[in-house]
């Protein structure tokens, strides 16, 4: 993972984690539906306020039109009534979610107040089902105490109503008083019932917002899991549209959250046809399936991997299935493999090596005494053959201890930024005078002047060895070996190493990078392996393809070894010749 993508993770990681830290906090907001529902149901109260304070108007209006006009002071009150209730309309904002306040007292303390001054006022008329609205409004908005505190307001206003008839009428009317407390009555049981229910709801509401804030835990964790799981993972619908992709999955796909959109579909790039064909199956029978595919982006290093597909059923019959891809990129699995078992034979190869190392000078030193005391030709061949053999020797103590030192080194230090086209240019009139070849290689440098995060020894030692082998199989002839930079996007750059050879067999493809595998008995297999660990360490890659150059006049096939490089932004250089023919070792 370069700086770039591993910074975009630890930001990930952190809105995640604060996420998550605020979704486990002790107390959960309420849900939106529950505060709307609330919301609704107390505009509604009072729209039938402002209806009942017209309807009271009317009545006024009605019986001052049919010659039995009302007193003067009730036709005020029901105008100052129906003011007051538009006002509270418009302007009153809701409370929390069931609490008492300040607003109850403009709600049911002026219902209360109206409605009992009418009742005393207008005799013949009956105002007592008029108290059921602030009642009714109380017990499923607010608290049970103030829905029967509520009630119980209402009932001595009526049985007070009563007794001010017996005071100043001086009789006792048994029905009024009768009447007034089955109302009460009725009022304290329509309380009881509707505080119940409200509570009931309250409670259902409570466990609704748990449920909630349970599934919202959930899902952050699922979130927190899948962005930082190492395998990928794809939800692909019915259109073959991306629903969701993990970080894993975009990388293995190719793609860069900062340019791809959200919303993508797997038919948008020719790379991913595997995925494609293995979506269809998996839709049109619903059966599960594991199947290799590889990612081959233009420009990039193709990728294999290990995709195994399920079918969610849709859950409805107006619903549509999913398609979920986990995918494991075979590179990083051979790598595991690989590294345990470097694990378990990097310490004794180490170990061995140095132990050798010591007897094998002495071996060489003695040699070289013997071989100066020897005339007979056939001993000097002798010799010659054991110091040839110390020497070889000697170089696979090297490269074992090399691989070692690689293998442990870790990506510790400060990474150089260094001149793609000059440092390759470098190297190569080095290795060309070293070799003494004559027109062999041909370098083409179109990196314009790209800067690439890497440190020059351990590019001097990759582009060595591509070199050094691509040498051992070439054709002879002019460019039978071509070095060739160039720009891949802005963020990567490419250096190649092509050789007119003929095609690796399959067998040997597969094991190319893997330690000690070498298609000759005499070369230790570790140069490609040290090649691809000091290129993983610098962010980089390496890879094999057969790919068609230029060679003498015809475009041929050949073996080609690509580098990937991370490239980082650097201040403008002279330009180097983008084309540089090396025909004579000096």
């Amino acid at each position: 993972m370069n700086s770039s993508s591993a910074e975009q993770a630890r930001f990930a990681e952190a809105r995640l984690l604060n996420r998550l830290t605020a979704a486990s906090a002790a107390e959960w907001p309420q849900p939106p539906e529950t505060r709307r529902s609330f919301t609704r149901l107390w505009n509604a109260f009072l729209t039938a306020r402002t209806l009942i304070a017209l309807a009271l108007l009317a009545l006024q209006g009605l019986a001052w039109g049919m010659g039995r006009p009302a007193p003067q002071v009730a036709v005020w009150v029901c105008v100052t009534y129906l003011v007051i209730t538009l006002v509270t309309r418009l302007w009153l904002t809701p409370p929390p979610v069931r609490t008492a306040g300040v607003r109850w007292l403009w709600v049911a303390g002026v219902d209360l107040l109206v409605f009992a001054l009418l009742h005393w006022w207008q005799e013949a008329a009956s105002y007592t089902p008029l108290f059921v609205v602030p009642v009714l409004m109380t017990a499923m908005l607010a608290t049970r105490a103030l829905a029967l505190g509520t009630a119980a307001v209402a009932t001595l206003l009526l049985l007070s109503n009563a007794g001010w008839t017996y005071l100043t009428e001086s009789r006792v009317s048994v029905d009024s008083f009768s009447q007034a407390a089955l109302s009460g009555a009725g009022l304290f049981v329509l309380a009881l019932l509707t505080s119940q229910l409200a509570a009931r709801l309250k409670q259902e509401e409570s466990q609704g917002r748990r449920a909630h804030a349970e599934a919202l835990l959930q899902t952050l964790v699922n979130d927190l899991v899948i962005e930082y799981m190492h395998d990928g993972l794809l939800v692909v619908d019915e259109q073959l549209a991306v629903r969701a992709a993990n970080p894993a999955a975009r990388a293995m796909l190719g793609t860069d959250e900062v340019v791809t959109p959200a919303s993508f579909a797997l038919t948008d790039d020719a790379a991913w046809a595997d995925l494609v064909a293995l979506a269809r199956q998996v839709l049109a029978d619903g059966q599960e399936r594991t199947a290799e595919i590889t990612l081959q982006r233009e420009g990039q290093t193709a990728r294999h991997a290990l995709a195994r597909v399920q079918h969610t059923p849709a859950p409805m019959p107006s619903a549509k299935g999913l398609c979920v891809f986990f995918m494991q990129d075979l590179r990083e699995m051979q790598a595991r493999v690989r590294t345990e078992k470097l694990a378990a034979m990097g310490r004794l190869s180490a170990a061995v090596a140095h132990e050798i190392r010591n007897p094998l000078a002495a071996i060489s030193q003695a040699n070289a005494l013997l071989l100066e005391q020897l005339d007979d030709p056939a001993m000097r061949r002798l010799s010659g053959m054991v110091a040839q053999n110390a020497q070889r020797l000697g170089r696979i103590v090297n490269d074992v201890l090399d691989a070692a030192r690689v293998q442990h080194e870790g990506s510790t230090g400060t990474l150089q930024q260094i001149a793609l086209d000059e440092e390759v240019a470098d190297i190569c009139t080095g290795w060309v005078r070293q070799h003494g070849i004559k027109g062999n290689l041909r370098i083409t440098l179109r990196g314009e002047d790209a800067q690439v995060r890497f440190t020059t020894d351990h590019l001097h030692r990759v582009l060595v060895n591509l070199l050094d082998n691509a040498l051992r199989y070439a054709a002879p002839g002019e460019g039978a070996i071509q070095v060739v930079t160039e720009l891949v996007s802005a963020k990567q750059a490419r250096l190649a190493v092509w050789s007119k050879a003929p095609a690796l067999e399959p067998g040997v493809q597969r094991h190319l990078f893997e330690p000690f595998f070498s298609s000759e008995s005499r070369s230790s297999g570790l140069g490609l392996f040290i090649c691809r660990e000091l290129c993983q360490r610098h962010g980089g890659a390496i890879a094999y393809e057969r790919a068609s150059r230029l060679y003498e006049g015809q475009l041929v096939e050949g073996n080609e070894f690509f580098v990937t490089l991370e490239r980082v932004a650097a201040p403008a250089a002279v330009p180097v010749q983008p084309q540089l023919a090396l025909n004579d070792p000096a």
